[in-house]
């Protein structure tokens, strides 16, 4: 809460200071000033589980872990969220947001938050491998957690976002974990801004290239082989829901993906909610099951015709 605080007083004092004409600049300033701010408050990794949540490991390394809340019915449909951060920072019991886990199991769905290695210590092809993996720990103990294994839809935000999308398109991540893009029932991306790599280093906004090379290197192969949208001509998980906020990035990004699944012949519901900005970006994960947030209803929409009927 503090930090929240110190980045608002440092946002209205920006807007004060500045001349009405120096809308661009202010704005670049806010965001730095944000990500900054993100990045202290989501820099450090739990080892212990959410409130009401059980932990379990699923890899021998100290982050391969997840958080798990069961339904209270047999037989439940199971949400996976995998966190953003940037791919070297994050935590699943601080990014996934208050109001998912208690939304979800209030529908009949269990819920898991999964963390992963993170960069420089892991790849993001390890980070992709990792959330397969959870996806099968998942699955092969969907008895003793209660869940049904043939009814697992995974969701990303931002950098989880991209990982989850690039689970969702290559196949050798969930072939890899013993796993088929048919053993998911659907993928859900809030607002990721990477499903194109080199596109993204070539004309996204400045102040993520740095993060970018660190992820994704200098290699054009490497860089085409970590995106979705060049890898959607592959057999895909079906279907997706791609949404994202007022981001032109995001935006311009999502709109590429839900374009080259489509081509390959996969379902597609791409969904812009209000949102501007950083600001939006953050708000997409943290108030989603919310109701009052309006993303809430479209996921749980999409989720009953994936899912069906409860139990």
């Amino acid at each position: 809460m503090r930090k929240i605080l110190l980045l608002a007083i440092s946002a209205a004092i920006i807007s004060v200071a500045m001349p009405a004409n120096a809308g661009p600049l202010r704005d670049r300033i806010k965001e730095r000033i944000a990500k900054r701010e993100m990045k202290k408050a989501g820099g450090q990794t739990s080892q212990i589980p959410a409130p009401g949540a059980t932990e379990y490991s699923y890899g021998s390394a100290p982050l391969q872990k997840l958080d798990f809340w069961g339904a209270k019915q047999n037989n439940a449909p199971l949400v996976i969220f995998v966190h953003g951060g940037g791919w070297d920072k994050g935590d699943k019991s601080n990014a996934t947001g208050a109001y998912k886990a208690p939304h979800y199991n209030g529908l009949g769905y269990a819920f898991a938050s999964i963390n992963y290695r993170l960069l420089p210590e892991a790849s993001v092809e390890q980070q992709a491998a990792d959330v397969a993996s959870a996806v099968s720990y998942l699955r092969s103990n969907a008895s003793k957690l209660g869940i049904d294994a043939s009814r697992i839809v995974l969701m990303g935000h931002s950098a989880g976002a991209h990982l989850v999308a690039l689970v969702g398109t290559d196949p050798h991540y969930l072939r890899a974990a013993g796993l088929s893009q048919g053993d998911l029932k659907g993928v859900i991306t809030l607002d990721g801004a990477c499903y194109d790599v080199p596109a993204q280093m070539s004309d996204g906004p400045d102040i993520m290239q740095d993060t970018y090379r660190k992820a994704f290197g200098s290699d054009p192969a490497r860089q085409r082989a970590l995106s979705p949208t060049w890898q959607a001509a592959a057999p895909n998980v079906s279907p997706f829901l791609i949404m994202h906020v007022e981001r032109n990035d995001g935006t311009r990004q999502s709109e590429g993906l839900s374009n080259a699944l489509r081509q390959a012949g996969v379902p597609v519901q791409l969904t812009g909610v209000k949102g501007k900005g950083l600001k939006g970006h953050m708000e997409i994960n943290r108030s989603l099951g919310d109701p009052g947030y309006a993303g809430t209803a479209i996921v749980d929409a999409w989720l009953a015709t994936r899912f069906g009927r409860r139990g």
